[in-house]
């Protein structure tokens, strides 16, 4: 996938060809629903479902500083997701 398809800028002709979203996207949407079930689950059943919440953001961290978390290494193995914003990992692989 190329970075045109990523950008905001990108036009629907840019996107059309690729129907696979990015690992940053997934890894977006896996944290925000993670996130959103862990609020739900603390205010429903139990405060300790905040831990949830912690752990979502100790991950992002770990993606923002190292350009790798669990999540990412478990969705590029399993599902050949490609980061657009760390190109250069895919090379090495």
């Amino acid at each position: 996938m190329s970075a045109t398809a990523c950008s905001p800028h990108a036009t629907r002709s840019d996107r059309a060809g690729s129907s696979r979203w990015p690992l940053e996207r997934v890894l977006f949407a896996l944290a925000g629903s993670m996130t959103l079930l862990s609020a739900a689950l603390a205010a429903l059943l139990s405060p300790w479902f905040l831990l949830l919440t912690a752990f979502v953001g100790v991950n992002q961290w770990l993606y923002v500083l190292f350009g790798a978390c669990p999540a990412s290494l478990i969705l590029t193995r399993l599902f050949a997701l490609r980061s657009v914003l760390y190109p250069r990992q895919e090379a090495s692989s």
